[in-house]
């Protein structure tokens, strides 16, 4: 497709030259006749559309993309019913600061404001969702409202944008050029920012970094690991993102988020330094807001943000830096060249890192398939570099806080959403190609919430390994309700489907675990299939969570 082709073409064609010439090789959605001018581009080639069962996958699986590339996952829905279908998407890459662009077929511009069939206000609806939400009237603007979009999902925080595309604009003809690459600014410290920071922390007794948030590449996730051994911080990923640094490092002390280490709340709590780097202060990572005093905390609060509206939104910074964390470490990293951990620094890491150490292997299940055994095998045998999933529930607990991550990676929704981690694991599939393990973790009332997905699997030969954590119960629920409401369970329990009738419906191997010692060989042979496996662990309602029994909660302990 021709990005210098100034003849007259439909929209549908201008909109993929444009998004092509903006580095967009991949797409999800779900067809419409909304946008069959775009659906029509797409026959030449070139963009690679992916074919989705329901457009909240489909949004689930271009929030993923976003977060695992850190280049915008594209989406295309059709009006009404496949916009709202794709609201679940949009609010999950607003949570998670990953870059979207969801483009949705809209009425004609002749019928706006009529309630014509299937019109909705995507401003009124999205605008409190996304970063920006705007409607293309002038085809001849078609170009240039793309790449603001394009531009404006990846800067700053990164985040979903909404195109609304009434029909007539893709259908027209124009001979307007198509968009033509952009480039992102990244920010960076002063000098005296950097003075600041490194003096703060020298002065200090016990500094913690937090980091995370959208904006980070594999050489920004370096430097981190770096910058932090080099002077002995220790460092604790923000919620859901453990893969921020290399968790095998010696400084990292793990993740601030749900079911947070009880340790690892002490140590923030008694940090005399918070260096909250590229992070938002999310109601998980601070623990409801109870760690820190609102708005003045009593550490030092370095706060560091590709966005400044992040900065002093909840709490007020000591040291307030716009800044990339990568243009920020490499800042950081050549101003300290050569100098030399203090020794209070490297008694409090070793301090810090142990309660993280201690906390990694979880207490005996005591059940028929005991989960304290079967996680330690997962992170035994899982490749290095594997892509690891889920979506919401109890079951997350299992591989948030007893896996390794750094250079595998973890794609989890930080807004608590069900269904994300299988349309998670196939647009994975899609980025890394058959040479990445990808691994699904789902309950099994988080995979019903998408299941349909698995056409998408299928139909696209991608080959995830999904462990379905059958107790049949919405746990977290039934957790929540035993302790508040104990003995009066309503509204919790599942009747499931036969889930190896339904992978070998959609082309997957299966096997179903009861036990302890039947997991090891299931899990080895679905990471050496050709297919891909679904393997259902029949777990006992009994133990609700890791650390957790029912008859503790009825018993108020």
């Amino acid at each position: 497709m021709s990005q210098d082709n100034h003849h007259a073409r439909h929209g549908g064609h201008i909109l993929l030259e444009s998004l092509m010439a903006l580095g967009a090789r991949h797409g999800f959605g779900v067809p419409g006749e909304s946008y069959l001018a775009a659906l029509d581009a797409m026959a030449d080639g070139g963009f690679d559309f992916t074919l989705c069962r329901n457009e909240g996958g489909a949004a689930f699986m271009a929030s993923a993309y976003g977060k695992l590339t850190g280049a915008p996952g594209i989406c295309f829905v059709t009006r009404g019913p496949g916009a709202t279908n794709a609201a679940i998407g949009i609010h999950t890459a607003h949570q998670d600061s990953s870059p979207m662009l969801l483009f949705v077929g809209q009425v004609g511009t002749d019928q706006i404001g009529r309630e014509a069939f299937q019109e909705v206000d995507y401003k009124a609806v999205f605008g409190g969702l996304a970063k920006w939400v705007v409607q293309i009237d002038d085809i001849a603007r078609l170009p240039e409202i793309v790449s603001r979009a394009y531009a404006m999902a990846v800067s700053g925080r990164p985040g979903p944008v909404v195109v609304a595309l009434p029909e007539d604009m893709l259908s027209s003809l124009s001979d307007v050029p198509a968009a033509h690459p952009i480039t992102i600014p990244q920010p960076a410290a002063s000098e005296g920012d950097v003075a600041a920071i490194l003096a703060a922390i020298a002065q200090a007794e016990r500094p913690i970094i937090i980091a995370g948030g959208g904006g980070w590449d594999d050489d920004a996730k370096h430097d981190l690991q770096r910058f932090a051994e080099a002077l002995s911080l220790p460092v604790s990923a923000a919620f859901r993102y453990h893969d921020v640094m290399d968790n095998h490092s010696p400084c990292y002390i793990g993740d601030a988020g749900v079911a947070m280490n009880e340790g690892l709340a002490s140590h923030l709590q008694d940090a005399d330094l918070i260096f909250a780097l590229n992070i938002r202060f999310g109601e998980m990572t601070t623990k409801a807001w109870s760690l820190f005093d609102v708005p003045r905390m009593k550490p030092v609060l370095i706060h560091s943000h590709l966005c400044a509206d992040e900065i002093n939104k909840i709490y007020q910074a000591d040291i307030a830096v716009n800044a990339s964390p990568k243009q920020l470490l490499g800042q950081l990293l050549q101003a300290c060249d050569g100098q030399a951990p203090s020794e209070r620094h490297q008694l409090w890491c070793q301090r810090t890192r142990q309660t993280y150490e201690a906390a990694l292997t979880p207490p005996p299940q005591n059940t028929k398939l005991d989960m304290a055994e079967v996680i330690q095998t997962i992170e035994n045998i899982t490749p290095h570099d594997a892509i690891i999933t889920h979506g919401a529930g109890n079951f997350a607990i299992w591989p948030d806080k007893f896996m390794r991550f750094g250079t595998r990676r973890l794609l989890a929704p930080q807004s608590g959403a069900m269904g994300y981690g299988l349309p998670a694991a196939i647009a994975a599939c899609k980025v890394t190609g058959p040479t990445r393990k990808v691994i699904c973790f789902a309950g099994d009332g988080d995979i019903q919430m998408n299941l349909s997905e698995l056409g998408t699997a299928m139909q696209q030969g991608l080959t995830p390994i999904i462990l379905v954590f059958n107790n049949g119960s919405y746990g977290t629920i039934r957790m929540h309700q035993e302790k508040q409401y104990p003995h009066r369970v309503s509204g919790t329990d599942l009747v499931n489907p036969d889930f190896q009738t339904l992978a070998s419906a959609y082309g997957f191997a299966s096997a179903r675990v009861t036990q302890t010692d039947e997991f090891q060989p299931q899990f080895e042979a679905a990471l050496t299939a050709d297919k891909g496996t679904i393997i259902e662990l029949m777990l006992d309602i009994e133990a609700i969570s890791p650390k957790m029994t029912i008859s503790r909660l009825r018993k108020g302990s």
